[in-house]
């Protein structure tokens, strides 16, 4: 019997991480794949000694599209389950004032993840089987002044996913949409984060590993901000471009 595998698109994020501990926990084989894959060594020999389960390191660029064929192609084991972490806050005014800025942003939270989810969906789908899941942002319910080039992307990506689920739907293969609202990760260091709306990696590992059990469409963490993005969503335009959000 074949063992089940996960893929990790983005594995050197915090959130990615905490996703590979969570299928390892569970006795998945693990796929890292990231820039730099070689600086996750540690981290390997780590999730295999503490859940005795094969790890694997893949060397993946989200921005270099042009590889992500031959990448899904000479994978040892097409994986059972792909989450894609990729993600890139960058800064909202640097991307106002500099177009190559606001590309590179719109391009990791879009362009990178879209591309590489649809080369997988092909093969989950002559497979028949798989999930795939990919991790994008409440951020891209509804453009906000403060972030709305990493809004932009994220929106696009949630249509992506959206399209996705709906083609595959009779197939198969499964598609999840993730909308966390803000987690406690590197990526938000230094920001002054609401604890009462914040989670962190591993709790929302613990909620994607069931959601896929569960075979859920999408998933708002932490619950709340369903809440608050349909409240945000119903805001007339008129009186939301006066807010400060």
């Amino acid at each position: 019997m074949t063992k089940n595998t996960l893929l990790v698109l983005g594995a050197r994020s915090d959130i990615g991480m905490a996703i590979a501990h969570r299928y390892a926990k569970a006795g998945y084989d693990i796929q890292l794949a990231s820039r730099n894959a070689d600086n996750l060594t540690v981290n390997k020999s780590d999730l295999e000694l503490r859940y005795q389960v094969s790890v694997s390191l893949h060397e993946f660029n989200a921005l270099e599209i042009e590889t992500h064929v031959k990448f899904v192609d000479t994978l040892q084991d097409l994986p059972t389950v792909a989450v894609c972490a990729v993600g890139y806050m960058g800064n909202q005014r640097e991307s106002e004032l500099d177009v190559i800025a606001a590309k590179l942003i719109m391009r990791s939270n879009y362009e990178g993840p879209a591309s590489i989810l649809g080369v997988l969906a092909n093969k989950f789908e002559e497979r028949n089987s798989g999930c795939l899941i990919g991790i994008s942002s409440v951020a891209g319910e509804r453009g906000r002044a403060t972030n709305y080039t990493y809004g932009s992307g994220k929106a696009g990506f949630t249509a992506f996913l959206s399209g996705l689920r709906n083609r595959l739907a009779k197939t198969g293969v499964h598609v999840i949409t993730v909308l966390p609202g803000f987690v406690s990760t590197k990526m938000t260091l230094g920001m002054d984060l609401p604890p009462n709306l914040t989670t962190s990696p591993p709790q929302l590992a613990e909620a994607i590993f069931k959601a896929e059990i569960k075979r859920k469409n999408i998933i708002y963490h932490g619950k709340v901000w369903f809440i608050i993005m349909v409240i945000i969503k119903s805001i007339p335009e008129h009186i939301f471009k006066n807010l400060k959000l």
